[in-house]
Parts: C-alpha cells; structure tokens; sequence
C-alpha cells in the first residue's frame, strides 16, 4: 500500500512537472495549448501562404532589435495591403510575446515567431483584410549568438530560383525556395544551403543574409538581388561602415564566393556565424573574427 501511494505520489509530481513546462501559443490574444486546433480549412495563410513572420530574439525578457523588426512587419504588412485596425499596435503584440515567453518560461533566452496571416476566403473574396496573428516561443540556449569555432559546412541550392520582386526582401509565407533548399541541406548533411536568385546570382541562405571577404573588401547581396532585408545584415552594415569597414552591396556571383578569402552568415539569432566551407572552397576567419568581436557588444 505505501509503495502504491509512492507510486501515485511520484505520478503526480510528473504531471504537475509536465503540465509546467507545456508549451503554449497565442492566437489572435488568447493563450492555447500547443496542441489545439485553432485554424480551418477555409484559412487563406493555409490556402495560399497570405501572410508574413517575423522571427526575434529574446534575452532576458527583452526583445533584441525590437524596433527594427517591427519596422520591417510594419513595411511588409502594407506591401501585403492589410488593415491595420486602431488595436492592432506594435505594443499590443509585444506585450502579448512578453506574457507568452513568461507563460512558457522562456523569459532567460528564446526564439519567438510571429506570424501574421489573412482570415477565411477565397483568392478573390476574402472576408477581410483584417490581420490574424499566432504568437510562439522556444527555449533558446544562451551561447547561440557565441562564435562558431567549427564553421558551417555549406552547399548551393540551385534547383529553385529565388525572384526579385516587391516580395523578395520581406519574409512571407510562400517559403517553397528554403523550404526545398533545407531538405536539400540536410540529405547533403550540410549546415545550410545558399539561395540562388533568378538571374543565376547568390541571394541568402535559407535561414541567413550572406557576407564575404576578399582582399578584406567586405561584400554582400544588394537588396534588389532578392535576398531578405535581415535585421542583423542592416546592423552590421552600419556598424561597419561606422567604424570604416567598408562594406559594399553588390551583385555576387556564384564565382565570387568561391573564391572569397573568408565568409559569414548573419541572422537575429545566431548574429555572425562563420563559414567554414562552401563545395571544395575552403574559407580562413581572420577578418570575420575581428568583425564579430567588435560588432556583438552592440547588439546584446
């Protein structure tokens, strides 16, 4: 009998330790287990992918780069022609991701994805222009924006071509090019894969902004190459040509990073990630090291 109610005892301990640690989202303001339906079939962001995401960084309770991202929502909502109703802020969804990172318990470090999608209809009737949204958070560990001192291992992707056009630079639901270009890293066993655009030239990676270094001429894809308009790669081209690092943006040929002397990715979460190898291409750090230490302090 004492062993049974141990038993139970110890049952119980599990559930309540299991229910704590649930995750949760938020759907247009109300808080949701994981697991709970909450869109139908008739839902055009499922139909068509109408609608854009952003994905930010939290530490210790504060979203990094919180203006600029909300910036870029901002700019790619109307490219998308939503209507933005007098409740609709940008403080409202900030404080619905701070109290879900605190429900989840994801206050210390976490990845968060805010995704904003048209309602129900068809592709000539929808309902509204009215913004749905979904909220959700991740544990992220604390070292994820620390250097890479392995460098990533990466390929090209060269089956899908990325256009350049009003959509290009903001992040929208029609994610088929990464999407593909990630399942053919990870078959290949490669860390990423790189995004070529319609005119055969390097855009982004499927998760990054792309940067190179040759004869320490810093180098990365213009905007009107279809590459997405990351919130680290405006950063860090400020920084650096705020401290005389001149960095240009440029049509980039496949050649170009495969003869580079060194290479980098940037993105929100992982701020500079160093790439180690690109095919046979074989990249140093040096540059790139000098780089992230004088760049990470300013954005932590």
């Amino acid at each position: 009998m004492c062993c049974f109610a141990n038993s139970l005892n110890l049952s119980f301990r599990h559930l309540v330790l299991l229910i704590s640690i649930m995750s949760h989202f938020i759907f247009n303001g109300r808080i949701y287990e994981q697991s709970a339906p909450v869109i139908g079939c008739a839902n055009r962001g499922l139909r068509y992918g109408d609608g854009l995401f952003e994905t930010m960084k939290m530490l210790d309770g504060s979203i990094i780069q919180q203006q600029e991202h909300f910036e870029r929502l901002w700019k790619g909502m109307d490219v998308l022609q939503f209507e933005k109703p007098g409740l609709f802020t940008k403080g409202h969804l900030i404080s619905a991701i701070k109290k879900l990172a605190q429900k989840n318990q994801h206050e210390k470090a976490a990845r968060i994805r805010l995704n904003i999608f048209r309602g129900d209809g068809g592709l000539y009737d929808a309902v509204n222009n009215i913004p749905n949204y979904i909220i959700e958070t991740w544990h992220l560990q604390e070292n994820s924006g620390q250097w890479n001192s392995n460098g990533l291992v990466v390929g090209i992707y060269e089956d899908v071509k990325k256009s350049c056009d009003i959509l290009s630079n903001i992040k929208h639901n029609n994610y088929l090019p990464y999407v593909l270009a990630a399942l053919k890293a990870k078959k290949e066993k490669w860390n990423d894969a790189i995004i070529i655009n319609q005119f055969g030239r390097i855009a982004d990676s499927t998760i990054a902004n792309i940067f190179l270094i040759k004869d320490e001429k810093i180098i990365t894809p213009a905007l009107t190459e279809g590459c997405v308009a990351g919130i680290m790669r405006k950063s860090l081209i400020n920084h650096l040509n705020q401290y005389n690092f001149k960095c240009y943006e440029s049509e980039v040929e496949v050649d170009d990073i495969l003869k580079a002397d060194e290479v980098f990715f940037t993105n929100s979460i992982y701020n500079i990630r160093w790439v180690q190898r690109i095919g046979d291409a074989v990249y140093r750090n040096i540059f790139t090291q000098k780089i992230y230490a004088s760049f990470l302090p300013t954005i932590c």
